[in-house]
């Protein structure tokens, strides 16, 4: 069974997003780092690139296959998580926590309306 945090919200793409005050910070969910298996590679977006809710802004890469990397919400790359290109396992070791991908400057107020809650995101992986 997936980790799946009741405080973050999710994409129907795999990605978390967890709002703290005027920014926001972004990974892969538990059942997506599972999927992927062992990550070897993680492309980041370059701080200071602006972002709409949806654009492809990285690749995160395993042993099985690639996958790219959306905003969930539009905003400002404003750090990454350098310690990923030397590490990437992190994100298999600790999604939710060392293995963010990025934060974002929010540019208003984040639209979640489209983001699944914990239940939500979990019914949506609980076929798979």
């Amino acid at each position: 069974m997936s980790n799946i945090p009741d405080h973050l919200k999710y994409t129907t793409s795999h990605e978390w997003i967890r709002i703290e005050g005027d920014s926001a910070v972004i990974g892969i969910t538990d059942h997506a780092q599972a999927e992927l298996t062992d990550i070897v590679y993680v492309e980041l977006p370059e701080v200071g690139r602006t972002l709409a809710a949806g654009e492809g802004c990285g690749v995160v890469e395993s042993v099985k296959t690639a996958s790219d990397l959306y905003a969930p919400i539009a905003g400002e790359i404003t750090e990454i998580n350098s310690a990923l290109e030397d590490a990437p396992e992190q994100v298999n070791e600790s999604p939710y926590e060392d293995g963010w991908f990025f934060k974002m400057k929010l540019t208003s107020d984040p639209d979640l309306a489209g983001m699944l809650d914990a239940a939500g995101y979990a019914s949506q992986i609980g076929g798979s």
